[in-house]
């Protein structure tokens, strides 16, 4: 399975824990503020803040979480001054990782990363030495027990996805990160129940690991998703299900 569709997948149900002691939320709410910044706090006319409210939605943060959010960015109350800050470098077997973060002290952040990279066979890089392995695309998961691939790709391919295909017992269908809200929407109103659909980082080619670095990867991936200034972690690591099965088992 590839790197961002099995993290995100295990974030995925990462997040559920995470929502209970209200750490999801955090991450939420410091993107809503970003975005809320960058391009005002009008959903109709952001589609980034578009796209986090109903992230935000499906982690269901209240409403009045998202519009404090809102308001901070757009300085309707006070909030505090994060920069977006990407970090680049490597992992266990040459693994690219490639690590999103908003952060109110960049030097705290890069010391905080640098050290857990390096704790966990890998290093900080310098800006440019993995990004060229990723692109930016939208992935919508859905159950493929629920819904059989005739219904996925038909309301996929109308609504302009690039792609479809079967991970295990799920549907990923990709798009364009400019088209994400719209095939999203057609799932929706559908009413087809989306598993987990963002925008991130995918990589272009991958690494596949053994048993060894697989198990150290992941643990690497979690370490450094649980930094608070963590926004999104992507790698470009392949694991054979028969290994990443071995793995949950333990």
């Amino acid at each position: 399975m590839s790197g961002h569709s099995k993290w995100h997948s295990i974030r995925h149900k990462k997040g559920a824990m995470d929502a209970k002691r209200g750490k999801i939320f955090t991450k939420i709410i410091r993107e809503i503020t970003v975005a809320a910044r960058e391009g005002g706090g009008d959903p109709d006319m952001n589609p980034r803040l578009r796209t986090i409210i109903a992230k935000a939605k499906e982690a269901n943060m209240p409403k009045d979480n998202i519009e404090k959010a809102i308001k901070k960015g757009t300085g309707e109350i006070e909030g505090y001054n994060l920069e977006e800050v990407v970090y680049e470098g490597y992992g266990p077997a040459g693994v690219a990782i490639m690590i999103d973060t908003m952060t109110d002290n960049r030097n705290r952040t890069t010391a905080e990363i640098r050290n857990i990279l390096t704790k966990n066979g890998g290093n900080l890089g310098e800006n440019g030495c993995v990004a060229w392995i990723f692109e930016t695309k939208g992935i919508i998961t859905l159950s493929a027990e629920k819904y059989d691939e005739n219904t996925v790709m038909e309301i996929a391919l109308d609504a302009g996805a690039l792609d479809i295909r079967k991970e295990n017992d799920l549907w990923e269908v990709t798009t364009e990160p400019e088209d994400f809200e719209g095939v999203r929407g057609a799932f929706t109103e559908k009413g087809i129940e989306i598993v987990m659909g963002d925008v991130m980082r995918v990589p272009k080619t991958t690494v596949k690991l053994d048993e060894k670095h697989a198990g150290k990867i992941l643990s690497l991936m979690e370490k450094l998703d649980d930094i608070d200034d963590v926004q999104n972690v992507a790698a470009n690591f392949d694991i054979p299900e028969e290994i990443l099965e071995a793995i949950e088992d333990r």
